[in-house]
């Protein structure tokens, strides 16, 4: 039996990068020798032990085959003939397919440390195109690592990939995983920009694709294009370390535009409910997590009028925060505004402003909570609406006194 470092966190050291969770292959072992020796096996479909001490996964060395499209189509093949060669040769990119043996002796048959050293992802062999999931691989690793590029080669063999159909078959819980944990990189415009450069973009989100091209008014947004703007905004959401539900607010806050009548273009009128309409499509399709959808449906809906809100009178503002149902999720609507100061800060020469409107709705949020609800409904007893009209009013001269506004 030998044990064998492998994957990212051989990648990762060498790339100096903090090393999180590491990856074990075992060579030579049957499963029966690995549970003797007291692992504990987890893997559903192929052989994969937990260390009886660090609980770290140790797999045993396999061979592949496909033998359908999509990334469930494969049969697994381990015994202890099959070697640390062939298990790496399996990998998707070269960066990934080397490993490190007990006396930190680098085994590289892939050419993975000149990459490396070139900061560029090349796919190991012709098989990376078996599997459609290393196209969302090798977006997510670009929003990671930004400083690296694709090797030409790899994005060719991607987009024969998706003009194959391969990315079709891809499953919606499958495309969710992969597209949230890019967007919680440091630059997940770059995921985006390699979706779109292979073709796989229009065939997973063609609602975000077609942003590309939609002009805006210049006065607003000096970058002009709406998919420039889009990519700037998911940056500037990784600046403020805005969590998943955020930075998805902000993939889904302007996808309206890219069916603004061409008549009307480069104003984008009612393009806030034509969001609405196609996040939910999106949301839908890719089974998106009740916490991020209501909040991108919500700043799809309402980052216009956030965004005015400095001009509103006390009672706009008030039902402004009921719309958001504010004062019953504080916490959602200061998601709303932080996907909201994102996409202020991502137009070109903005980077860097100051998002006054945060400070006010969140004044304004905290004197309409003030109101005494229950000493307002005492007043009107048997009255439901009188009851909500009174408590709707007492908001209003509460926000007023507190935001100085009429």
């Amino acid at each position: 039996m030998r044990i064998y470092q492998v994957g990212g966190s051989v990648r990762d050291a060498l790339l100096g990068r903090p090393v999180n969770d590491r990856d074990w292959v075992v060579v030579g072992a049957t499963p029966k020798q690995m549970i003797g020796a007291g692992y504990r096996p987890v893997g559903a479909d192929f052989p994969v032990f937990l260390h009886p001490e660090t609980q770290e996964e140790f797999a045993l060395a396999r061979t592949e085959r496909k033998t359908s499209a999509g990334y469930h189509g494969f049969v697994f093949h381990t015994d202890p003939g099959v070697t640390l060669e062939e298990d790496l040769a399996r990998r998707d990119f070269t960066v990934n397919a080397m490993a490190q043996d007990a006396d930190g002796q680098l085994i590289d048959p892939h050419g993975g440390q000149a990459d490396l050293a070139a900061r560029r992802f090349r796919h190991v062999s012709d098989a990376f195109a078996e599997d459609p999931v290393r196209i969302l691989r090798l977006a997510r690793f670009m929003a990671r690592f930004t400083d690296f590029s694709v090797a030409p080669e790899t994005l060719d063999l991607c987009r024969h990939m998706v003009a194959a159909g391969e990315v079709d078959a891809l499953v919606p819980e499958r495309v969710w995983q992969e597209l949230s944990r890019g967007l919680m990189e440091a630059q997940p415009s770059r995921m985006f920009e390699t979706l779109r450069a292979c073709g796989a973009l229009r065939r997973l989100l063609p609602e975000v694709h077609a942003l590309w091209g939609v002009p805006q008014r210049a006065d607003y947004h000096p970058e002009v294009d709406t998919g420039v703007h889009l990519m700037m905004v998911l940056d500037a959401s990784a600046r403020l370390d805005a969590p998943l539900p955020a930075r998805f607010a902000c993939l889904m806050h302007d996808l309206g535009k890219g069916t603004t009548p061409a008549d009307i273009l480069p104003r984008h009128i009612g393009h806030e409910q034509r969001s609405v309409d196609l996040a939910r499509r999106v949301c839908d399709r890719l089974k998106v997590p009740n916490d991020c959808r209501e909040l991108g449906l919500l700043v799809a809906g309402e980052h216009g009028n956030i965004h005015a809100c400095l001009s509103f009178g006390a009672a706009a503002l008030v039902r402004l925060l009921e719309r958001c149902d504010a004062l019953r999720k504080p916490q959602r609507f200061e998601l709303a505004l932080l996907a909201c100061e994102a996409d202020a800060r991502g137009r070109l020469g903005m980077e860097d402003r100051v998002y006054a409107q945060r400070e006010h709705l969140l004044r304004a949020l905290h004197a309409a909570h003030g109101v005494d609800a229950g000493a307002v409904a005492a007043l009107h007893q048997g009255k439901p609406q009188a009851i909500r009209d009174a408590i709707h009013e007492a908001r209003i001269r509460a926000v007023a006194d507190q935001c100085k506004v009429a």
